[in-house]
């Protein structure tokens, strides 16, 4: 990987270029029509999001609560309850930073405050806006002067240390019911099976990362894996897979190798902020241990986020809510108490990144200072060097 590809404002700028050669030569054929036509989607998609959000709640409230007695449990609150939550929700926010400094060599930290919140806002406002805060923040940190290379290396550990969090939290919310003496026979089978399957996919992850060769023997497994199944769907069969997931392991290994320890550190971190604020507004609305454990807050909690895995709506707003206030209620806790502190919950850690994100958004817009500013990639952290084989050669694979 040559240097200047990896560190300059230029090689952005080239990338820039390309995609827009590449819209040049997609405009001069027909324009999609009906249901191929982009407008035509996202429209839809808003409205089945609407939809969507709007049954969800009609049925929250009418099934599980009344709105008086939710709202005289929130008007309930003290001064210093507000605050406490206030507090909670402001660290949970400052918990995403040190995640994308990580992952971002050269990201500095107020840089990296914008950055997530400004796509926290997209993802969580608008339909399909988690591939939208993708996109946006490829356009932000190619303003500030790092490469689609580095970008992509953000995007990829960032992704993958998420998810990696998200599946695992269930397996261990459901081993710690187990071991208060809670198990229930699915509970416990549901948490071996997932801890063999997270455990399977770390090792898997480990010696791709290890060997370039158990790398591409990983990709040539998936590929016949995956041929049958696309036959099914009519689809050619899967080739270049084998190059596919060395070119993956060439991008990730330095950085991961580096500061997984860090990384996995300040992910948790961010992941167990979210989850001490969802605590606290239980708390503070008077959901009490002796209804809903704090184990038990940790299991609805981990498997509402995992629900939000399938983005049916943004920001998972009308999935979540119902995912934790129906595990709550069925662990225990009181209807309108549990619905007030969902609400709450829900209201500083989706509804206030929307707002926030809306002026780092501006601040981003039309602040210059930042622009072209991205350093040098160390050279210990820098994706290494693939050869191509070429489109004969994958098609050969």
């Amino acid at each position: 990987m040559s240097t200047d590809e990896e560190t300059g404002a230029a090689p952005a700028a080239r990338d820039g270029d390309h995609d827009a050669a590449e819209g040049a030569v997609e405009a001069d054929g027909p324009p999609p029509t009906g249901w191929r036509n982009p407008r035509v989607r996202r429209a839809l998609s808003a409205l089945v999001s609407v939809l969507i959000v709007g049954g969800i709640f009609w049925f929250v409230l009418g099934q599980f609560s009344d709105l008086s007695s939710v709202w005289r449990s929130i008007r309930g609150l003290s001064s210093a309850q507000v605050a406490l939550i206030v507090a909670v929700a402001v660290v949970n926010l400052a918990t995403y930073v040190p995640v994308m400094v990580l992952a971002t060599p050269g990201l500095r930290a107020r840089q990296s405050f914008v950055l997530t919140e400004t796509t926290t806002a997209v993802s969580n406002a608008l339909p399909a806006g988690g591939a939208i805060g993708v996109g946006l923040t490829y356009t932000m940190l190619g303003s500030w002067g790092f490469s689609k290379t580095r970008s992509t290396l953000s995007v990829l550990v960032t992704g993958i240390w998420n998810n990696f969090v998200k599946l695992g939290t269930p397996i261990v919310a459901l081993a710690i019911l187990a071991l208060q003496g809670q198990p229930g026979g699915g509970r416990l089978v549901a948490a071996l099976v997932g801890l063999v399957g997270l455990v399977t996919a770390v090792v898997v992850f480990a010696l791709i990362l290890r060997s370039e060769d158990f790398a591409r023997r990983a990709g040539l497994t998936m590929q016949r894996v995956a041929t049958p199944l696309m036959a099914v769907f009519h689809k050619g069969p899967a080739t270049g897979w084998d190059h596919a997931v060395v070119k993956f392991r060439s991008r990730v290994v330095g950085l991961v190798r580096h500061r997984w320890l860090a990384l996995t550190a300040v992910t948790l971190l961010s992941h167990l902020a979210l989850y001490v604020v969802l605590l606290t507004c239980l708390r503070c609305v008077g959901v009490p241990d002796s209804e809903v454990s704090w184990a038990e807050v940790l299991v609805s909690f981990s498997f509402a986020r995992l629900v939000t895995a399938i983005p049916l709506t943004p920001g998972g707003v009308g999935v979540v809510e119902l995912a934790l206030i129906g595990s709550l209620t069925g662990f225990g806790g009181d209807r309108p108490e549990v619905v007030a502190a969902v609400l709450i919950f829900r209201l500083f850690t989706y509804v206030l990144p929307i707002v926030l994100g809306g002026f780092t958004y501006l601040f981003w817009r039309r602040n210059r200072s930042w622009r072209g500013s991205a350093p040098p990639m160390p050279e210990s952290l820098a994706p290494i060097a693939v050869d191509d084989p070429g489109p004969a050669a994958v098609a050969a694979g």
